[in-house]
């Protein structure tokens, strides 16, 4: 878990900065073939900071118990992964609205681009804080004035988010309701666009299931949130049950999926009578068992591994 966090969380921190930067020269050139790029990469990033954000998490559990790590450094890095993972999701689903625009309207509105820079811009620095206090974790030497430094320590956002779920009888029950609705809406939509890829309702042009996809990703978007309050709440019943690293490792192979739809000329040029290629109703079919495959797994998390 250590070494895999090590490996992602150069996703989020350098990706955000390359995306930035791309966004930034596509506005300055004028150029929207760019501009698109650098919005699909900040799909992707957002995409890849869930694992990164889950085995920071894991990592966490990990280094607790070894001497020389402080707990309250740790618990900094936390709380300011849990600020820049929601400034980070906030700039991919901007960016997602971006790309949907694109394909509907020719290019994305002046609304959406303005809120991926403003939001990337502010998820840089929550990035740059959460790496250095990272760095803190095991390489003390870096901190000017560790007792300063621990003196002036934040208040613990994971905590009280923690106190928060398991402390009000409601909020964890209400958050599954959340996660369970949105579950099914995200499943809903997303493979009711894939049949039509398959073969179904051939009357109806792919562009017809594209107004639909606001929907999943909003659904997405909910889900990720509970999920991570979950997570945070509960860490142990997670990250050491195997159902849910498939369940993740699943999600993020579908999450591609709703990117795929979103941009993609093949799906796009779909029209009303008109068959997918095969190539495109074997992606459907795999895209379509792999929600079935996050359904499956989240659903037994009770049952396989054994951590509830």
């Amino acid at each position: 878990m250590p070494h895999l966090h090590l490996l992602l969380n150069h996703v989020p921190t350098v990706g955000t900065v390359i995306a930035v930067a791309i966004l930034l020269l596509s506005l300055f050139r004028r150029n929207e073939g760019m501009r698109r790029v650098s919005l699909e990469l900040y799909c992707v990033i957002a995409l890849l900071t869930l694992p990164a954000y889950l085995s920071g998490v894991g990592t966490a559990t990990i280094l607790e118990f070894q001497e020389g790590v402080s707990r309250a450094i740790m618990d900094r890095h936390h709380d300011a992964a849990i600020l820049a993972s929601i400034g980070m999701l906030l700039s991919g689903g901007s960016a997602w609205i971006g790309l949907w625009q694109t394909r509907r309207l020719s290019r994305p509105s002046g609304v959406a681009v303005t809120s991926v820079l403003l939001f990337s811009v502010v998820t840089v620095a929550l990035m740059a804080r959460a790496a250095t206090l990272g760095g803190e974790i095991r390489h003390p030497e870096i901190v000017g004035d560790p007792e300063a430094s621990l003196i002036a320590a934040d208040p613990y956002i994971a905590a009280t988010v923690a106190g928060w779920v398991t402390g009000k009888t409601w909020l964890w029950p209400a958050c599954e309701v959340l996660h369970f609705v949105g579950l099914w809406v995200l499943f809903g939509v997303l493979v009711l666009t894939n049949l039509r890829l398959v073969g179904f309702m051939p009357s109806a042009p792919f562009a017809a299931f594209h107004r639909l996809l606001p929907w999943a990703a909003l659904a997405l978007g909910v889900n990720t949130v509970t999920g991570m309050m979950f997570v945070i709440a509960a860490p142990g019943q997670y990250l050491e049950n195997i159902s849910f690293f498939w369940k993740i490792g699943l999600l993020l192979l579908a999450g591609a999926n709703l990117i795929y739809l979103t941009v993609f000329d093949a799906p796009w040029s779909v029209k009303a009578g008109d068959h997918a290629p095969l190539i495109q109703r074997a992606m459907a079919v795999s895209s379509i068992a792999l929600w079935i495959g996050v359904m499956y797994f989240g659903r037994m998390l009770p049952f396989i591994g054994n951590a509830f």
